[in-house]
């Protein structure tokens, strides 16, 4: 396979659809779908360089393995960036509450407006927003359906003898095509087209990665709401949602599993896989403060004689018990210089005071009797 002659002879994007009308979504696609046909190319070259049969189905099914690969390490600055939102999120919930219940039963036009402006404020003055944590999905979704649209042409290419939108030739289309999982499943064959044809191990293989899937899905969002959860992120409006969520988004793999071909159902799968290795090693090393996986490794360094400092750094514990004692004293010493507040004392009272001091003569006004008196008489002045 010469991949730079397949370049060199890549198609350009044609604005007509199959109908003969305007096609915007693949005019939108098209640069994608180029991408995505380079990627299975290249990972395909590479194990067909390394010994795979060029027309089998594990070899492509790696090279969607592959795919996962690159397209979710582009995206762990995103990730980072997603982590950090979350942080902020639960950093201001106490905020949040605050807002809520300032305008709870407040249902008028000029209350909603009124808690949706100090909302935003607060997202504004913390950097963060609800939508910074979902980047990662969103950004994804180009892809996926990028990915899903090279598959569902591979039939339609097929059979008109042509290749795809980039590097993917017309010769590699039927390799694509003809290849299947284990022999037995096509991977551009859906559910339904396994229902159709009567192809029950094809039917085997894609109940089975729809219900891998929707564990995986499970497993990942549990991670988040058991361990790495604050105390008060547990009482808040936001986590009842996820909580809601964590039953509810898996059930969205079912429809993947019905409509997708097996070659995006794998892709799809690989990537929870991804998303869930991540998570656990998140939560494991940089888990949400106060969590109880944050306790969890709060016990772990304990064992090894080490312990979190101030700046969030991992420290020997000798070090971090003299940060901590330095810290207390010069709490201590900052309470000591405050000047203590001097609570109001009535006339009377300061009069009782007066009496009971050894030494104070009976005439002589005690103490906070002149600011009482003066007090009082511009009171009646007044």
């Amino acid at each position: 396979m010469d991949l730079l002659s397949a370049l060199a002879s890549t198609p350009s994007p044609s604005p007509a659809a199959p109908s003969g009308g305007f096609d915007l979504f693949g005019i939108i696609l098209w640069p994608l779908k180029w991408a995505v046909e380079a990627v299975l190319v290249f990972w395909h070259w590479f194990f067909t360089a390394i010994g795979l049969p060029a027309a089998d189905g594990i070899t492509w099914v790696l090279s969607i393995v592959g795919l996962v690969v690159v397209v979710r390490s582009a995206l762990i600055p995103l990730f980072v960036r997603q982590i950090k939102s979350q942080r902020k999120m639960m950093e201001i919930a106490p905020e949040l509450r605050k807002v809520q219940e300032k305008y709870k039963g407040k249902k008028d036009q000029l209350s909603r407006e009124a808690m949706s402006r100090e909302t935003m404020a607060l997202y504004k003055k913390h950097g963060t927003t609800p939508v910074s944590s979902c980047l990662p999905l969103l950004v994804q979704m180009p892809v996926f359906f990028a990915l899903y649209s090279v598959l569902s042409d591979v039939t339609k290419h097929y059979n008109a003898g042509t290749g795809g939108v980039g590097l993917l030739s017309a010769e590699l289309t039927a390799e694509f095509y003809n290849a299947k999982l284990f022999g037995v499943a096509s991977l551009h064959e859906t559910l339904i087209q396994a229902f159709q044809t009567g192809n029950t191990p094809a039917i085997i293989i894609l109940i089975t990665l729809v219900v891998l899937m929707i564990a995986s899905q499970f497993f990942t969002q549990l991670q988040i709401i058991s361990k790495n959860l604050s105390p008060e992120a547990k009482t808040g409006q936001a986590y009842q949602m996820q909580r809601i969520m964590l039953y509810i988004l898996p059930l969205g793999f079912i429809f993947s599993g019905v409509f997708f071909p097996l070659g995006v159902v794998i892709y799809w799968f690989v990537s929870n896989l991804w998303t869930m290795g991540q998570q656990f090693l998140v939560i494991r090393e940089m888990p949400t403060p106060g969590s109880d996986a944050a306790k969890a490794r709060e016990e772990r360094l304990a064992r090894k004689g080490k312990a979190i400092d101030a700046s969030g750094k991992v420290v020997p514990m000798e070090k971090y018990v003299a940060e901590q004692q330095r810290l207390y004293e010069e709490a201590e010493k900052a309470k000591a210089i405050t000047p203590k507040r001097q609570q109001p004392v009535s006339k009377q009272r300061a009069k009782k005071q007066a009496q009971k001091q050894p030494g104070q003569k009976p005439g002589s006004p005690a103490a906070g009797d002149t600011d009482s008196s003066s007090s009082a008489g511009s009171g009646s002045a007044s």
